[in-house]
């Protein structure tokens, strides 16, 4: 695991020399994952934790996205600047307002449905980007069954437990960190 890690960061994670900030770059390739185990993440807020399977074999570059930016701290003490009751909760934008990112887009992996507990990439409209593809780092969690986004939005993994946290987020609400556990 811990070679893992250190691809990650050595592959996406560029320190600059003397601050303590990180630049993250678009996923060229998947990272290398260990076949037979579960990739999950757990989103530490302020109102208690989320754990989400991610699946890479059916969105390997979104979860290696995922997993390049939880690892570097990216999310932490980012804000859930989108809530909308029965439909959504989103983070992952450093500005907080919607319109933020790390500098850059993931390509689309579209495919799984949007059941509940769904968490999926946001991402810009059509009339601007008719690839589809994915924000870099916003994304948002499903809090019903959302049928109509099916084959829109890339959906790379599922809250196993948490939803009860999910329903209690409200805007302006804190993502302290993000862990990602394989077993």
């Amino acid at each position: 695991m811990r070679v893992l890690v250190l691809l990650v960061c050595a592959v996406f994670c560029i320190a600059k020399q003397g601050e303590a900030a990180v630049k993250f770059s678009e996923p060229k390739q998947a990272m290398e994952f260990e076949k037979g185990k579960t990739y999950k993440a757990v989103i530490h807020t302020s109102k208690g934790k989320i754990t989400c399977e991610l699946y890479y074999e059916r969105a390997p570059l979104s979860v290696t996205n995922f997993i390049a930016l939880a690892k570097g701290g990216f999310y932490d003490g980012l804000t859930f600047h989108r809530v909308v009751p029965n439909f959504v909760i989103q983070g992952g934008d450093p500005e907080g307002t919607g319109q933020g990112g790390p500098g850059f887009t993931v390509p689309a992996e579209i495919g799984l449905p949007h059941t509940e507990g769904a968490l999926a990439w946001a991402r810009l409209p059509d009339q601007v980007n008719p690839g589809k593809r994915s924000s870099g780092s916003q994304f948002y969690i499903a809090l019903d069954q959302i049928p109509y986004l099916d084959g829109e939005y890339t959906v790379f993994g599922q809250t196993l437990a948490g939803l009860d946290v999910t329903k209690k987020i409200s805007q302006g609400d804190k993502i302290e960190k993000i862990d990602i556990e394989i077993k």
